[in-house]
């Protein structure tokens, strides 16, 4: 049988041996030494001047003096003497200095892992709840990349759920911005934190912007055809023209007055040499003259129909009415 134990190497008494209290009292002295291990610090590898009996150094990679050898040890001064004890792997020890807990492994001190995989919820100078799993209280936050992109996702389970952004006044709600309620993109405001006003949206399928009495848009149509422009509301302004990056057709300009609802009207308030109106003729693509765009009213829907000879983009934009 071995004379030290296995983990702390404490000296067992032996059949027969005499001064048993010497090998008790040296055992309660490393037991005094590695229960509840607290350091001056770790890394260490010079010698204090005046140490303290009881005082243990996590010794680094290059002790001098009375440590000179001594790499990766712990230094325990006892009765005038540093005595060293070889830490072994899981071993833990408070550092005073460091004003941490560390852990020893592979043959370093370290910090303790941190499991924070699944946990219920997380409060940063706060309290977080069942509601709020992650709850800060601090003048900012600070998410940023590491090495390129950062994006920040919020995900709902449903399209008429919300995902969204919601910016208070005295915990009051009073704007709010993300997807709610279906997928378009919508602004909106609050003045009590109750009922809240649609003041901008953008919609998901089209990129159509819808604002307070205004929305606007793009629409690509194929020569001698047709494109289809639901209207906002039953009656309102409407602003149409060709567009291009480098060659705008500006002839290809008109703007109205519309209503979509039980009886159809088309007004002319300006047209370009090259816009006609149909008022409420059902288009067909080769319904106007040739290079000529026509606009034309239905029920909920404006008609537009380029005969330019080339594909086009019009863009539109609808003031009042709802």
């Amino acid at each position: 049988m071995s004379d030290l134990s296995p983990r702390l190497q404490l000296p067992f008494l032996q059949p027969s041996q005499a001064q048993k209290h010497v090998t008790h009292n040296e055992a309660l002295q490393q037991l005094d030494a590695l229960v509840q291990l607290t350091v001056e610090g770790f890394d260490a590898n010079t010698p204090p001047a005046l140490p303290q009996n009881g005082e243990i150094h996590a010794l680094g990679s290059a002790p001098t003096g009375d440590w000179a050898g001594q790499a990766g040890n712990l230094a325990v001064y006892r009765e005038n003497a540093w005595i060293f004890v070889a830490p072994q792997d899981g071993w833990r020890a408070w550092g005073k200095a460091e004003a941490r807990l560390q852990v020893y492994a592979g043959g370093t001190w370290g910090n303790l892992p941190v499991v924070v995989q699944n946990v219920d919820g997380v409060g940063i100078n706060a309290v977080s709840d069942a509601t709020n799993r992650l709850a800060v209280a601090s003048e900012a936050t600070l998410l940023s990349h590491d090495g390129s992109d950062h994006r920040l996702k919020i995900n709902k389970n449903a399209s008429g759920d919300a995902a969204s952004v919601l910016f208070q006044t005295g915990w009051s709600g009073r704007a709010e911005i993300g997807t709610i309620g279906d997928d378009d993109f919508h602004f909106k405001v609050s003045a009590d934190g109750s009922n809240f006003e649609n003041a901008l949206s953008l919609r998901a399928d089209s990129g159509v912007t819808d604002a307070k009495c205004l929305r606007s848009g793009k629409i690509m149509i194929n020569n001698d055809s047709v494109g289809i422009v639901p209207t906002p509301g039953a009656c309102g302004f409407v602003l149409i023209t060709m567009v291009h990056e480098a060659w705008p057709r500006a002839r290809h300009s008109g703007i109205f007055v519309f209503d979509s609802g039980g009886s159809l009207s088309l007004q002319s308030m300006t047209l370009a040499p090259r816009m006609l109106n149909k008022g409420a003729e059902v288009l067909t693509g080769t319904t106007g003259d040739a290079d000529y765009t026509s606009v034309a009213v239905q029920a909920g829907q404006l008609q537009i129909e380029n005969r330019s000879q080339l594909p086009r983009i019009y863009s539109y934009t609808f003031i009042g009415g709802f």
